[in-house]
């Protein structure tokens, strides 16, 4: 298949579909992917791709399952270094002493949302089902950030907490870095009461394509946006960012989607690993 000017692809017919991004594969000094709901071993609610060790899923499929992505992506998944998701902006600088967190042994930091590492072989992970994942690779410091921003977290601007830690610990240049805002919930399939747009009304250029009005308390926010903005005011140059194409919400035949399906259901996840 030939990607080139595609900016987002998948094939649906490879055995374990994974989204990518051509602006990613293009810094030729990284592994990434973003799962679908297939190509794992799951079965029931989570059939068949859950990448979740909390939602009641037996651990040996989620192991597998694991197994299976990274094997795809060429990362060892026993090294994975997990997140623990707690809508934060809070962003950790990664090591090799991370190895394993939360997906081979057990957590021992918690309230984490953002990961940061120049660490070559260390696979990042965050999880999704509807919230943001937002990808950054520095391709001249070669640094790494994989962040999880969902509504609270797009608010207290975690995507710049995470250039800013990439800074401060790597030296990047914010102009320097490619980003991508992944897969996740679309304006129009989120809708938000009215403190949830006010929090998004102050701070950020607003715009019907921002927030719009639906009556009845009711909102329509865009995520992918407040986030585009939040990385052009980190820094990032606007043709440096590409914005997905994919919501999960619209698409739960192939995407897990919590505003879908609830509770009953598997995880997504990102991956980004420097080669």
């Amino acid at each position: 298949m030939n990607f080139e000017n595609i900016p987002e692809y998948v094939n649906w017919e490879d055995e374990i579909p994974v989204i990518q991004y051509k602006a990613l594969t293009d810094t030729g000094c990284v592994e990434h992917g973003f799962s679908t709901r297939f190509g794992g071993v799951s079965q029931g609610i989570y059939k068949s791709m859950n990448l979740s060790y909390t939602r009641g899923d037996d651990k040996g499929a989620v192991d597998e399952n694991f197994r299976r992505f990274c094997d795809r992506l060429h990362m060892d998944w026993q090294k994975i270094v997990s997140t623990d998701q707690t809508h934060t902006a809070n962003v950790r600088i990664v090591t090799e002493a991370d190895e394993g967190h939360g997906i081979s042994r057990p957590k021992s930091f918690f309230d984490i949302d953002g990961q940061v590492t120049d660490v070559p072989g260390l696979p990042l992970i965050t999880y999704h089902a509807d919230c943001v994942p937002l990808f950054f690779v520095d391709p001249v410091k070669k640094a790494i950030g994989l962040t999880h921003s969902g509504w609270r977290g797009t608010a207290a601007r975690i995507g710049r907490n995470t250039v800013e830690t990439m800074q401060k610990a790597y030296g990047s240049r914010p102009e320097d870095i490619i980003a991508v805002i992944g897969p996740s919930v679309c304006q129009n399939c989120y809708e938000v009461s009215e403190d949830v747009a006010r929090a998004f009304m102050e701070g950020f250029r607003i715009s019907d394509r921002l927030v719009y009005a639906k009556g009845g308390g009711k909102y329509q926010l865009n995520l992918w946006e407040a986030n585009r903005q939040i990385m052009v005011d980190a820094g990032i140059k606007p043709e440096h960012i590409t914005v997905t194409a994919w919501c999960t919400a619209c698409h739960p035949d192939l995407l897990w989607s919590h505003r879908k399906s609830g509770s009953d259901r598997g995880s997504l996840a990102a991956f980004l690993m420097l080669k």
